[in-house]
């Protein structure tokens, strides 16, 4: 999937009966992946500066957690109400006003002086960074069949990156400046990107004539979700190794800012390098998955992350066992997530900002469950609960995988069958042919 990397691709795109060319290159391509992953970082800052937070807001730790958990709850609430308008409107104006909106959403956090304003503040930011999933099903449309996958994995290898600068960017920033500074420096970065990308994308809507009601996409959406099989089954892995995954980094924090350890916002956040085996495991899942290997991708990787809660459950006792643990878990969660990615969109592409928000919606529904738990039950039991917790979200995965691995077919590249199913949304056209999609 993501690899080398063309320099230039061609998609030519008709706009109220005129036909006008717009060149991917590699520069543009790059944009995607900067803009998505500094989209995406808003959601994880908070993760290593929780402690900092409570004690300026004087928020006790389960309130800290619903930091985390209320940002991830905007984020699934935009994957449902907003990403799907990408099927439907100009895909430009569509990111540029999230991204404005998102530099407001980021002031309301800055300017907070109490908890409830903190919280209201860090939803916004949740809801309006799904600017980043938009992103990615733009950069798709654009890109030729031949193609799409490499320019998807090369965005999405993007935002691993955003995730684990995020972490690393924002505890060292507080430390230097303080918590506010970090939301300070994203919404100005923020209001840059949403001019560049005004300047350099192209108007693109692929949208009917008669575009259907709002209503009536959501219910498509909900349509697609229910009668697609593939989907409902890579969704609930999404669910599953997104909670693991938000298991971990949402309350990492709290063991190692106590004894033995006591770091600083800085260096825990700094962990989040060490996860850059997750963007190297973005570029194989993909390559593994354009071979048609992606069934046997995923159980490797969701092995490998009930595995990594063993040395993690040794993080009190060494530092080596939690970088041991958070590159088998970052490398596993990744490799699962792009796969999920390149099978869902490969359903039907006139339908990606769809078909990918009804997954995403699962992905935010597991990284609050597992932020909102972890927290919640490491006041109460302690790190080795947590590691359990993680454990037993990861097991739950790789079961689901061992019982369904024979009877659901997987392949590399996917038939339209999810629209035919769902059946075109008001104002569309079917897709063409008729088709057996009785085992899709």
């Amino acid at each position: 999937m993501p690899g080398n990397g063309e320099a230039v691709t061609r998609r030519t795109e008709a706009r109220s009966g005129e036909g006008s060319a717009f060149v991917l290159s590699r520069g543009v391509v790059v944009l995607f992946a900067v803009a998505c992953g500094a989209s995406v970082a808003n959601v994880y800052f908070s993760q290593p500066l929780l402690v900092t937070m409570g004690h300026d807001l004087a928020m006790s730790p389960a309130l800290v957690g619903s930091v985390v958990t209320l940002t991830h709850v905007g984020y699934g609430l935009g994957l449902f109400f907003l990403v799907p308008l990408g099927d439907v409107a100009d895909r430009r104006r569509l990111i540029v006003a999230q991204l404005l909106l998102l530099v407001v959403a980021l002031g309301v956090v800055v300017a907070g002086r109490t908890a409830a304003t903190l919280l209201v503040g860090m939803a916004a930011t949740g809801l309006l960074a799904v600017v980043t999933q938009t992103m990615v099903a733009f950069a798709a449309s654009l890109a030729p069949p031949a193609g799409r996958g490499r320019v998807v994995g090369q965005v999405t290898s993007g935002v691993v990156v955003g995730i684990l600068l995020a972490r690393t960017a924002s505890g060292l920033m507080a430390d230097l400046a303080g918590w506010r500074s970090v939301y300070l420096a994203s919404a100005s970065l923020t209001a840059l990107l949403a001019l560049v990308l005004h300047r350099v994308l192209p108007r693109h809507n692929d949208a009917p004539p008669t575009p259907p009601r709002y209503g009536q996409l959501l219910r498509s959406t909900i349509t697609l979700f229910a009668r697609e099989r593939l989907l409902r089954l890579r969704a609930l892995f999404g669910l599953l190794v997104f909670a693991a995954f938000s298991t971990l980094w949402s309350s990492i924090a709290l063991p190692l800012s106590e004894a033995p350890y006591f770091l600083s916002p800085s260096t825990i956040g700094a962990l989040g390098l060490i996860g850059v085996a997750g963007a190297l495991a973005a570029t194989a899942a993909g390559r593994l998955n354009d071979r048609g290997l992606s069934r046997r991708t995923t159980g490797i990787a969701l092995a490998l992350l009930t595995a990594s809660w063993v040395p993690l459950a040794f993080t009190r006792n060494s530092l080596w066992a939690l970088v041991v643990g958070v590159i088998l878990l970052d490398l596993a969660v990744q490799a699962v997530h792009v796969t999920n990615q390149t099978l869902i969109h490969a359903l039907h592409p006139d339908a990606g900002s769809r078909l990918i928000g009804g997954y995403m919606v699962f992905y935010s529904i597991g990284s609050a469950t597992g932020a909102l738990a972890a927290t919640s039950l490491y006041t109460v039991a302690g790190w080795g609960a947590v590691c359990a917790l993680g454990a037993a979200f990861s097991g739950l995965g790789l079961a689901l995988w061992a019982f369904t691995r024979h009877d659901t077919p997987d392949p590399a590249a996917s038939t339209p069958c999810a629209l035919a199913a769902a059946g075109p949304a008001p104002g569309t056209l079917a897709p063409g042919g008729a088709k057996d999609c009785s085992t899709g």
